[in-house]
């Protein structure tokens, strides 16, 4: 029954039965037969069928809710079993925002340093769809912005508190500053995250504070392009001190601190709330703690 339940939650996510079954390592025979199987059992159609995946019917719906409750607890009931057996082993899929990638860096290294049996997978993405990627399964932590926008009902671990900073070429203009104004900011040709990232949305914010609204005339998804893009000396970005910091660390960037910040964000991690966690888990958030203590 377990892998019928996580076939209907592979087809939910893909929306299509060969990538659905590819995702399953799976044929897609196999897929549509378990499927109907499923449909079989409960006595009732989970999925509009044609000539190809149709959604999900209102039955199907309620099915997956409640499919993701019993394989993610079948998982825990695993997992528990398994650190009972051999210690603490196993994955552990962590999604990110891209401002926070050196703070999960460190959080991974410290993890496989104190547990060998554990590795770790770390994807890039954005605050809104952390939360989707933990209700489909998808990941098993993230680490995103805990007090500005809704995350729902999750464990949380508070990291840091962001602050910002200009990031320039050190023959900019404005390198020899020891800090700066936002409002020293909008004449600047301007490279910034995209839209879909929440700091993008604080920053526009911080902006807005001033009765400003500058355009960046070049956005990404990625810190590196960031970077990258102010390394050819006419551009300024503006990152979290800890990301600014790393990035200009070895070139010929300069990383200058914005002063009258407002407010400054809490960053964390968070997991699926539950009681009590697996034994990774609660390793993983332990870890967490002492690691933003220090």
């Amino acid at each position: 029954m377990i892998a019928k339940l996580e076939m209907l939650i592979a087809l939910a996510q893909e929306r299509h039965f060969g990538r659905a079954a590819a995702s399953l390592g799976i044929t897609q025979p196999t897929l549509s037969a378990g499927i109907k199987q499923l449909e079989d059992h409960l006595g009732v159609k989970l999925v509009e069928r044609g000539s190809r995946f149709g959604g999900l019917t209102t039955e199907g719906q309620r099915a997956l809710v409640m499919a993701r409750k019993i394989v993610g607890d079948s998982r825990r009931l695993r997992d528990e079993m398994r650190a009972k057996r051999d210690g603490l082993t196993g994955q552990i899929r962590l999604g990110v925002i891209p401002t926070a990638l050196t703070w999960a860096a460190r959080l991974a290294t410290e993890m496989t340093r104190q547990h060998p049996g554990i590795s770790l997978s770390v994807t890039s993405t954005t605050s809104q769809n952390i939360k989707t990627l933990l209700d489909n399964l998808e990941i098993d932590a993230g680490i995103t912005y805990l007090d500005n926008e809704p995350i729902g009902r999750v464990s949380t671990v508070e990291l840091f508190r962001e602050t910002y900073h200009l990031v320039c070429h050190a023959a900019h203009p404005l390198a020899t500053r020891d800090q700066i104004a936002w409002s020293d900011i909008p004449s600047q040709n301007l490279c910034l995250l995209t839209p879909d990232m929440q700091n993008r949305r604080i920053i526009n914010r911080n902006f807005h504070d001033i009765g400003a609204a500058p355009a960046a005339r070049i956005e990404s998804n990625s810190t590196v392009v960031l970077a990258a893009t102010v390394s050819s000396g006419d551009w300024v970005t503006i990152l979290p001190g800890d990301m600014a910091t790393f990035l200009a660390e070895g070139r010929d960037l300069t990383a200058i601190p914005i002063q009258n910040t407002q407010t400054a964000h809490v960053v964390g991690l968070v997991t699926e709330y539950q009681e009590p966690h697996t034994p990774v888990l609660s390793a993983l958030m332990e870890t967490a703690g002492r690691f933003a203590r220090d």
